[in-house]
């Protein structure tokens, strides 16, 4: 028999998923897949969960789950059998309460990314643990003027992310608006990555993967590789797009279609950007009205040059032969004309807040770095944030309930990092010394090679424990993570 390592062992070792589906309020829900992961074929989504009366209870497994991938049979991980897991709607003010139970041969929890909910106790609260063969109950109550969007969950145990998230366990949450844009019908596109061996076992990743970051030579969508998506001449079609990557920049593109950009991240804007391209840092979501004219066109992730480390060849996100253009999914539009859905109207809620003139509490310099230090071996490279690897037991930064705080985020490095904080979205004030045009409200925000980004950040809603990171996982897993105390 092959041998493998102890770690993977592990990570894919359990008690095997039941599946069971129940319906109505305040009952548990546990999806079983609709599709199975493969090569080519129709487009198709996840099971979808919705909530009623208010509320929405889930069962989540995270279990091992064997699949036929890129021409083998692989065995990687899922959420309730499938990959990507279900998807989640919910609505401002609705409770969402989920089961996690791990089934696999190593620790896990479960980070509801983007969403502003509570860090504290059973809430989005990335110090919980669960065992292998335990359950956790996390509960998390929306403010009812939560952002509608399209937000992501997956595991957040410190040291373990990139391996998780890479071995298939995520999946997309909704958060629905009452003032939805006029479409034919609405699609979730959950873009990742992944790396298989001969055999269809998940690959190790490499220590130059973990330094850099790694990116899959499988990149699916769905859990397709290259599915096709079937419309009219005519029709408009909502795509909410997440980039589930562990280190993966998506430069997105669809040549020949009128392409549409509502919103990145949580905010939609007041009125549809038409775009060429849209990138997508790790952790980003793009919300896009696609309307569709005859012909055939790829949607197509371009290269985009991310960095490297001093010493070490560069790392760029490209195809999985190195070069050029990957294509992530063939849309194809033919048959009768349709009628177009009216243009989509303004939002009717209140414009998001901007704080630019608002009064500014505290501003803090925060610097993402990379490069060798002391006991880290010879070769070892060190990623810290202000020149300390994270320590859950350590708070770094500490902010007064409801102020607001001005934060630079400096990247001396020679790759990029995306920054993530969780809970509370930040506005991004200038990048490179240049303000933005629009208000630009984002929970990742990318900070150059060499660069830096102002966001302001209002500290509302809640209080207690959270942490930000580098969104390339490999990175925040070695230390590229910091504890924040709202209080």
């Amino acid at each position: 028999m092959r041998a493998i390592s102890r770690r993977r062992a592990l990570l894919l070792g359990g008690l095997g998923a039941a599946a069971t589906v129940a319906g109505g309020a305040g009952l548990w829900w546990t999806a079983t897949s609709r599709f199975s992961p493969e090569a080519g074929g129709g487009f198709a989504e996840p099971e979808e969960l919705r909530s009623t009366d208010g509320q929405l209870n889930v069962r989540l497994e995270a279990s091992p789950v064997s699949v036929p991938l890129g021409g083998l049979q692989a065995s990687i991980l899922g959420y309730n059998g499938s990959v990507p897991g279900p998807t989640l709607r919910v609505r401002g003010g609705d409770t969402l309460q989920i089961e996690l139970v791990n089934n696999l041969g190593v620790p896990t929890n479960l980070h509801v990314h983007g969403l502003h909910v509570s860090p504290q106790g059973n809430g989005d609260n990335v110090f919980v643990m669960v065992p292998p063969g335990q359950s956790f109950s996390y509960k998390h109550r929306l403010p009812a003027d939560h952002p509608s969007g399209t937000y992501w969950y997956h595991p957040h145990h410190h040291g373990m992310v990139a391996d998780q998230v890479s071995a298939g366990l995520f999946g997309a949450i909704i958060v629905e608006e009452e003032d939805a844009p006029a479409v034919s019908r609405e699609r979730i596109l959950v873009v990742s990555d992944i790396t298989l061996d001969g055999s269809g076992a998940l690959a190790e990743a490499t220590p130059m993967d973990r330094m850099l970051g790694r990116e899959g030579r499988l990149v699916l969508v769905n859990g397709h590789s290259n599915p096709e998506l079937s419309a009219r001449p005519g029709e408009r079609e909502r795509w909410r797009i997440v980039n589930t990557c562990v280190a993966r920049y998506l430069r997105l593109r669809l040549d020949g279609q009128q392409w549409e950009l509502l919103g990145i991240d949580l905010a939609r804007f007041p009125t549809p950007q038409t775009v060429d391209e849209v990138l997508l840092a790790p952790g980003n979501r793009a919300d896009v009205l696609v309307t569709a004219g005859t012909g055939v066109s790829a949607l197509r992730s371009g290269y985009y040059n991310r960095g490297s480390m001093a010493g070490m060849m560069g790392r760029a996100s490209r195809g999985p032969d190195g070069t050029g253009d990957l294509v992530l999914a063939t849309f194809s539009v033919s048959g009768a004309p349709a009628t177009t859905p009216p243009a989509a109207p303004p939002p009717a809620r209140p414009a998001p807040e901007d704080l630019r003139n608002a009064v500014v509490a505290a501003r803090r310099q925060l610097t993402l770095s990379t490069g060798t230090g002391m006991g880290m071996g010879m070769g070892m490279m060190g990623f810290t944030i202000n020149g300390r690897t994270f320590d859950p037991d350590r708070t770094d930064t500490v902010v007064a309930a409801g102020t607001v705080e001005e934060w630079t985020l400096l990247n001396p490095s020679s790759m990029d990092h995306p920054f993530h904080l969780h809970v509370w979205p930040m506005q991004v004030i200038e990048e490179a010394g240049t303000a933005p045009d629009a208000l630009t409200w984002l929970d990742v925000v990318n900070i150059p090679a060499n660069g830096q980004v102002k966001v302001r950040v209002r500290f509302t809603g809640f209080t207690g424990r959270s942490v930000y990171h580098c969104h390339i996982l490999d990175h925040e897993d070695q230390g590229m993570m910091g504890v924040i105390e709202v209080r």
